[in-house]
């Protein structure tokens, strides 16, 4: 079982939603904090609500999708806390437009905060915790990263990108005691659709219906943190209907197809 008193816990995406609540979550448990996010405002203002010691947490604002950064930012974090215990790939933006109508820079954008993002800041850390000779990557994907569903092209293909990847990381670091837990939440209360990009790369700007009665944000961190701490590989968080669909397309994919098509977002 694994204990995160302590612990270097660097989360990508801190400044809302489901990155706030791990955030609050870990700090609970005793973690040592590194928020990354665009907004430093936001990042102060989660580090004082998780009321962690000054030297306990470290802001670190910084936009995932330039990938040139991704080293500097490790290395920040390396002379600040000595080492990085785990890396919690939270940064992503969804996605509302019909393959027809989106731009490919959209795509672009959707694969650069989605995969590439997390790629890179993968490969600056994983060379700290092959040293050390222990790590946990704490990867946020979707039910999206099992089944492709309308107007969700983008984000579907890096999040099926991110399952391949991970899959293949957890593999290779097993021999250096470096971990992987992949996550794949549903409906989940927080702004994702808001902020989800348009075929244009616009802010979509609407709360989906099925994302305002999803699981709230601090039960998600919740069932994310009791997952890590039983060295889970993989967890699917949602309501009955996204995580039977899961299970559908594996037992049952034509169904599963069929039922897809039919269901256009609200």
């Amino acid at each position: 079982m694994t204990d995160f008193k302590d612990k270097v816990v660097w989360i990508t995406g801190a400044s809302s939603g489901i990155g706030e609540a791990l955030a609050m979550a870990f700090a609970k448990e005793g973690a040592r904090l590194v928020l990354t996010a665009r907004r430093p405002e936001e990042l102060e203002r989660v580090k004082r609500q998780t009321t962690l010691p000054e030297a306990n947490v470290l802001v670190l604002p910084m936009d995932v999708t330039q990938l040139d950064q991704a080293k500097p930012a490790a290395e920040k974090v390396i002379a600040h806390f000595g080492r990085i215990d785990m890396m919690v790939h939270n940064a992503g933006v969804s996605q509302r437009s019909y393959v027809n109508d989106t731009d490919l820079e959209v795509y672009q954008s959707l694969m650069n905060v989605n995969f590439f993002s997390t790629v890179a800041i993968t490969k600056a850390v994983l060379p700290y915790m092959m040293a050390q000779q222990s790590g946990h990557f704490i990867v946020m994907s979707s039910v999206a990263g099992k089944i492709g569903t309308i107007m969700r092209s983008g984000y579907n293909a890096a999040k099926h990108a991110l399952q391949g990847f991970y899959d293949s990381l957890r593999a290779e670091g097993y021999q250096h005691h470096v971990k992987v837990t992949t996550i794949c939440p549903g409906y989940i209360r927080t702004n994702i659709s808001l902020n989800a990009l348009n075929a244009s790369g616009d802010k979509f700007g609407k709360m989906d219906s099925n994302q305002a009665k999803g699981i709230p944000a601090d039960v998600c961190a919740q069932k994310i943190l009791a997952a890590v701490k039983k060295d889970k590989k993989e967890i699917y968080i949602g309501g009955f209907k996204e995580v039977a669909a899961i299970y559908l397309k594996r037992f049952f994919p034509n169904l599963l197809f069929d039922q897809v098509r039919k269901n256009i977002p609200e």
